[in-house]
């Protein structure tokens, strides 16, 4: 599969099968993340990868009780300990750590697995389970794993809806 061919194909997965990812496609996924560009080279990203149900259970329970949390077999973790600010005024942190993840999931895509990106979580008590130390950005969760059932990308704007040449003409 090209990577354009992944592009179209990965969706917010929200019903996965049990099957455990084998530890040699993790690798390769997390391989995919290692290989992003970051600002300066810094490479500030980690990752924790949750396997263990009864963790899962509990990191479930932080992600409003999305159940599907807890039926993927693998949740993902992306942290950073970058607290830089670019000259523009953004934080490089979670540009840096959502470039990696998104690496990452297009290769997981690839692989014909589903992934869905959590935003909505208590990063404090995530960070209790988990032991990440305060002075680390818990920057967003990943369930990760194969899809129970298929299902369509979701319908895009057309790009003329989303693109403007040389000024804003919105």
């Amino acid at each position: 599969m090209d990577v354009m061919d992944a592009i179209r194909k990965r969706y917010s997965c929200r019903s996965y099968d049990n099957q455990p990812v084998p530890d040699k496609t993790l690798r390769e996924l997390l391989e995919a993340a290692r290989l992003a560009p970051s600002a300066r080279n810094l490479q500030d990203w980690r990752f924790v990868v949750v396997t263990e149900p009864e963790i899962r259970e509990k990191l479930c329970k932080q992600a409003i009780r999305q159940e599907f949390v807890q039926q993927a077999p693998v949740i993902i973790v992306a942290c950073s300990n970058n607290p830089y600010i670019m000259g523009c005024g953004q934080r490089i942190a979670p540009i840096d750590v959502a470039i990696a993840m998104e690496h990452l999931v297009l290769a997981a895509t690839a692989k014909g697995l589903g992934t869905c990106w959590l935003g909505a979580f208590n990063p404090h008590k995530v960070r209790q389970i988990l032991g990440i130390p305060s002075h680390i950005e818990i920057v967003n969760l990943l369930a990760l794993g194969r899809p129970a059932k298929t299902a369509k990308s979701p319908d895009r704007l057309p790009i003329d809806h989303i693109v403007c040449k040389n000024r804003w003409t919105f």
